[in-house]
């Protein structure tokens, strides 16, 4: 009994590190994709089948072979971390990932001293 809470807790840990990692739907598995906001137990069958008819060769044939996934919908997927091939969908705003960038620039202009003055 211990082992198996043990085991439910180890899980439950590694599930909520994939919350923030991105996910690439042509690698992921079933716990992986469902991690993914949007993405439920029906809709990651739907891909894992889908995918084993050949991989997903970008966002526009995820799109087309996967039901339920249209234009906003995988938008929304690519800003929550799904990846097709490694590469967020075109216009996607920028995940979490591309946010330190903007924060190093505002961190380097913060730490600019200011001029001597009076």
């Amino acid at each position: 009994m211990f082992k198996k809470l043990l085991l439910g807790i180890a899980t439950l840990a590694a599930t909520m590190s994939f919350a923030f990692a991105q996910v690439d739907v042509n690698k992921a598995d079933a716990a992986s994709l469902d991690s993914i906001k949007g993405i439920g137990p029906a809709k990651s069958t739907a891909i894992l089948e889908e995918r084993k008819k050949g991989e997903f060769k970008d966002w526009a044939d995820l799109e087309h072979r996967v039901k339920g996934i249209g234009g906003k919908n995988a938008a929304k997927l690519s800003e929550a971390g799904l990846l097709v091939n490694g590469k967020s969908k075109e216009g996607a705003a920028a995940t979490a990932a591309a946010k330190p960038k903007a924060d190093k620039a505002a961190a380097k202009t913060a730490s600019t001293p200011a001029p001597a003055g009076k």
